[in-house]
């Protein structure tokens, strides 16, 4: 009843982020996602110690902090994994100045959730994307659908050192263990690579391609609250929504089933309220 800024029937959105302590050096400086005090959506809980169930939910409460306005030109669907994925490259996008460098040249390591999205902000803020990835079946999605510029197979050594030393910034969102000295030899000296996936072991970092190049690396996990809208007006501006498969309660053991076999092209959305007229 005490809430301002919004009104019954706003199109809004809640991402990753569902709580933090909001009186800390980070939350002073809309940088929620580093909070000691995070509570996520899914899988964590809340000050109170109740179970937080994200996306499972017909219904939600949440501070309105980290609520989020959806523009009116996006679709509700197929914008709500921006929440996730697109806050999750963008961060690290803006950091790194990449919004305002059109004609620089971004590469984006692997062709998934996070990187189709990666390429579709690359391309909008007017950036030459390179996409590189382990599979060649991906080539023809990455230049037709995605518009990349180019494309080239990791673990061919040929097309890998004729990219040598050709990228301003490198995106990488593989989240299995790799190496990150081949991704490191593709950056121009002063080049930036920037890390925004969770391998389970640990990775590879060679010093020579790092300390001979002047080359940075950074972490990044999902964003502040600020930056969530900024990136959901922008999204609404520029017509990016993630691509997406809608399924139903029923289709959500299906919907695992095929993501544990990486058969999604390229986040499930599950449309819980269904046909259900409150919505």
């Amino acid at each position: 009843a005490n809430v301002s800024g919004f009104r019954p029937g706003d199109r809004v959105g809640v991402g990753c982020l569902a709580c933090s302590c909001l009186d800390c050096e980070q939350c002073d400086s809309s940088q929620e996602n580093y909070c000691d005090k995070l509570g996520l959506t899914y899988n964590s809980v809340y000050w109170d110690g109740s179970v937080t169930y994200g996306g499972y939910s017909s219904m939600y409460v949440a501070h309105k902090r980290f609520v989020v306005r959806v523009p009116d030109s996006l679709p509700l669907d197929a914008a709500a994994p921006l929440l996730c994925a697109g806050i999750t490259v963008y961060t690290p996008m803006k950091k790194h100045g990449m919004l305002r460098a059109a004609g620089k040249r971004l590469g984006v390591v692997g062709l998934g959730g996070l990187g189709h999205v990666a390429v579709k902000f690359g391309k909008a803020f007017g950036l030459h994307v390179t996409v590189i990835s382990t599979s060649p079946a991906k080539e023809q999605e990455a230049r037709e659908n995605l518009k990349a510029d180019d494309f080239i197979i990791s673990t061919d050594d040929k097309q890998m050192q004729a990219m040598a030393r050709k990228l301003d910034y490198v995106i990488d969102t593989v989240p299995a263990a790799h190496s990150l000295g081949p991704i490191l030899e593709l950056l121009k000296v002063g080049g930036a690579l920037a890390l925004v996936a969770a391998p389970d072991g640990p990775l590879e970092l060679p010093s020579f391609p790092l300390i001979f190049g002047n080359k940075t690396i950074s972490g990044s996990i999902t964003g502040g609250m600020n930056d969530h809208q900024e990136m959901m007006d922008l999204c609404g501006e520029h017509n990016i929504t993630c691509d997406i498969e809608l399924v139903s309660n029923d289709g959500i053991n299906g919907a695992l089933a095929r993501l544990a076999r990486n058969d999604v092209r390229y986040r499930f959305v599950i449309d819980i309220a269904g046909g259900d007229s409150r919505f």
